[in-house]
């Protein structure tokens, strides 16, 4: 086994090779460098020795024992990095891979702990080997094929010579059979036999000497590098403390800051400047590699500025874009148009910023920064567009449904043959107007063909909703809407004047159109029709409702109808469910609550018809005329011939008259035939002797105070307008008449109405949700 010693300094001269004593196996030291592989007796441009022999030191040994002292762990020339760095190239390049252990023994350790020094070591080693370039078949192969590393620590031989001497003898102690496995030595491949290894040696010095690549840069390019590099590092650290710069930075983070490039390009280009001045006289490719180090130091350290400048001017002509168009869109200008130029003239002025921001040292891209700003832009751009898109859409909807709401439900009440023809007409008209508008609004927005289309058609969709809303609103209160119509039918002639229910109208008759209304209303509002298709809703409700036979279920049987009954069904034919807004079962059950709930108001009619006839049938009937002028002839002859009669008959007409009068008999008979008799009768004397006295006193001269007639009743003042209450008539009819008259009034429907004096006035229920 041979190991090859190094050191930094002269220590002898000549080469020198000797076979250790007492080692076992035989094992084989050689100073190869013994004139130091740093020293300075070797001059300025004699280091090529110095790395031929670190080389064959690499290719012939096992072990390699470089020597170093702690101080220089982590410097570059002292640590021998160079010359690490072209011996790793260089061998991979001249020989295959061969495990060697490079053993550093660190002289001197001072109180730093050795697990500290030694990853620092091995960390440097191994950067040396990432950096090294490597040929194609080494281009992978991992610094553990060719090496391995082993770090010793020395003490102090002045200091503590004890201690050291037995710090050296256990270095000694690891050279004991270093070649079995997992020894020192590592794996000894490519082993040369003892008789071979000085022509292998030959050999090897032999092709180190031939190659040309072992010239390494001379002294004074160190010195450059060193020098040129402590200038740089000092006009950076000037530059980090600098008071324009402190200035400059404090000022960019509050804003923009006007001619921040000059400013910042008169620094730097000042300490670039001093840097040339002081490494004027050094290497020149030393020097402007470091000066092109020191602008790139330099130029990352005053980015974060740059960038800073840079920001603050995206702000700003974000905002500015804002104010723009906002002054723009408020004179009336179109949107897109405002857009446009808006966006020019904030991106211009980003531009000039990003000139004055920027600085002679280096050519900084702002272009991400100005992609940034157009996409805010953009971004703002389209939050305004949508918001007044959205402002112009709500405004259209706000007048359709003004103009729509209102004449909609006035149609609806109405109710009349041609509604949802004078409805559709009326949504057409509305919509084309509004869409006509909107669409004119819009153009300046620009917008694409396909938007602008989903926007007109929601608005008519959102036209179309509006009447169906209305639509649904009106049919849940169809039961009030036909009480309502019922109610002006019935109760209103055709001049709209109130009616009074004389002998002569026909009541029946008036129900009947009355109901027919009130059907029609229901019919009309059973479902949408937006489309012009046509149905039988109308012809199908007057067969079955009007004109056909209706049976109303009594209390102990709750069936509605046959099954072969039009309007059991939940559906109309040619109807969608979606435009259904009443079922035909709910029809039929509506029907049946209005007709009971106006069932009070025709019997009401038929009451004031009755008391009415009643009231103005004093005379009697013709026949009996007849008759008393044909048996009182001789009696009138009488009259005739002596006046005195006559006188006398005046008289007592006179006298009934005033009785008549005095005492309502009209209305006291509205009470019935045997009250009236008796109240007449109660009442008869004293009204007589009352009519007397004033006689008497009128004809003395002294009339007396009339006396307070007798209140009148409440029976007589209904008579009188025509409207008696349902108590006062019921004492007066028979029940019998006034259903017997209902039911002739329905043809073939019949109803049992509860006696009047019992009847109450049924609440109104709502018609369920449609």
């Amino acid at each position: 086994m041979c190991v090859s010693i190094y050191f930094r300094n002269q220590t002898t001269k000549g080469i020198w090779i000797a076979k250790c004593v007492g080692i076992e196996p035989c094992t084989i030291a050689m100073d190869l460098d013994l004139e130091g592989t740093d020293g300075k007796e070797r001059g300025e441009d004699d280091t090529t020795f110095e790395k031929q022999s670190a080389l064959f030191a690499l290719a012939v040994s096992d072990i390699v024992l470089i020597n170093m002292w702690c101080h220089d762990i982590g410097r570059e020339q002292a640590a021998n990095k160079p010359l690490l760095k072209t011996v790793f190239q260089v061998m991979m390049r001249l020989f295959s891979p061969r495990k060697t252990t490079l053993l550093f023994v660190i002289r001197d350790k001072t109180k730093t702990p050795f697990e500290y020094l030694e990853p620092v070591l091995r960390e440097d080693i191994q950067k040396i080997w990432d950096g090294v370039p490597k040929p194609q078949a080494h281009k992978s192969t991992p610094f553990s094929d060719f090496f391995s590393v082993e770090v010793v620590a020395l003490s102090s031989y002045e200091e503590k010579e004890e201690k050291f001497k037995e710090e050296v003898a256990q270095l000694r102690q690891r050279f004991f059979h270093s070649i079995s496995p997992g020894g020192l030595a590592g794996d000894r491949r490519g082993v040369v036999p003892a008789t071979g290894f000085s022509f292998s040696a030959q050999q090897i010095w032999k092709v180190i000497k031939e190659n040309k690549d072992l010239d390494l840069p001379a002294h004074k390019v160190m010195v450059a590098t060193v020098r040129c590099e402590e200038i740089a590092n000092q006009k950076f650290n000037q530059l980090v403390f600098d008071e324009d710069w402190f200035t400059l930075e404090e000022a960019v983070q509050k804003g923009p800051v006007q001619g921040f490039g000059k400013r910042l390009s008169s620094i730097l280009g000042t300490y670039l400047s001093e840097y040339d001045m002081e490494a004027v006289y050094f290497d020149e490719g030393v020097r402007n590699s470091k000066r092109q180090l020191l602008e790139s130091k330099a130029l990352d350290f005053v980015y974060p500025a740059y960038t800073t400048m840079l920001g603050h001017l995206r702000s700003k002509a974000l905002e500015d874009f804002k104010v723009r168009l906002e002054q723009s869109l408020n004179k009336g200008g179109e949107f897109a148009s405002s857009v446009r130029t808006s966006t020019q003239s904030s991106m211009l002025e980003f531009d000039k910023g990003c000139a004055d921001a920027a600085i002679q040292q280096a050519d900084w891209d702002a272009s991400r920064v100005r992609e940034k700003l157009k996409r805010d832009i953009d971004a703002h751009a389209s939050s305004v567009r949508s918001a007044k898109l959205s402002e112009l859409n709500i405004n259209y909807e706000k007048q359709l449904s003004a103009s729509l709401t209102g004449p909609v439900e006035a149609l609806l009440e109405t109710g009349g043959k041609d509604t949802w023809t004078s409805i559709r007409k009326l949504l057409n008209r509305e919509t084309e107007v509004a869409v006509s508008k909107f669409s004119a609004a819009v153009a300046g927005f620009e917008l694409d063909k396909d938007t602008s289309t989903k926007m007109t058609q929601n608005l008519r969709d959102y036209a179309r909703n509006v009447v169906e809303k209305k639509a649904r609103e009106e049919a849940a209160n169809i039961m009030i809407h036909m009480k309502d119509r019922f109610s002006t039918v019935f109760n209103y002639d055709s001049d709209s004047m109130p009616r009074v229910w004389t002998g002569k109208d026909d009541i029946r008759s008036i129900t009947k159109d009355a109901r027919s209304a009130s059907l029609k209303l229901l019919s009309v509002m059973a479902a949408i029709r937006l489309e012009e298709k046509p149905d039988n809703i109308e012809k199908l409700l007057f067969s079955s409702l009007m004109d056909g036979t209706v049976t109303v279920s009594s209390s102990q049987d709750g069936r509605i109808a046959d099954s072969t009954d039009p309007l059991a069904s939940s559906t109309w034919e040619e109807v969608s469910s979606k435009d259904t807004l009443i079922t035909p079962v709910q029809c039929k059950s509506l029907w049946r609550q209005f007709k009971a709930e106006t069932e009070y108001s025709v019997t009401q009619a038929i009451s004031a018809q009755e008391a009415h006839k009643r009231s103005n049938n004093w005379l009697p009937p013709p026949w009996a005329i007849m008759a008393m002028i044909v048996l009182g002839f001789n009696e009138f002859m009488l009259l005739l011939k002596n006046p005195l009669y006559l006188m006398v008959l005046f008289v007592a007409f006179l006298i009934s008259k005033a009785l008549w009068v005095q005492m309502d008999i009209a209305g006291e008979f509205q009470h019935g035939t045997l009250s009236g008799i008796l109240s007449i009768s109660s009442r008869f004397l004293p009204t007589v002797m009352d009519l007397l006295r004033k006689l008497a006193e009128e004809a003395q001269g002294n009339p007396a105070p009339e006396a307070p007639r007798r209140p009148v009743s409440v029976a007589s003042q209904s008579h009188r307008n025509e409207t008696p209450p349902p108590n006062t008539i019921s004492s007066s009819i028979p029940e019998s008449s006034v259903s017997s008259n209902f039911s002739s009034l329905d043809g073939d429907v019949e109803y049992s109405s509860p006696p009047l004096r019992q009847r109450r006035p049924t609440n109104i229920q709502e018609v369920e949700p449609l």
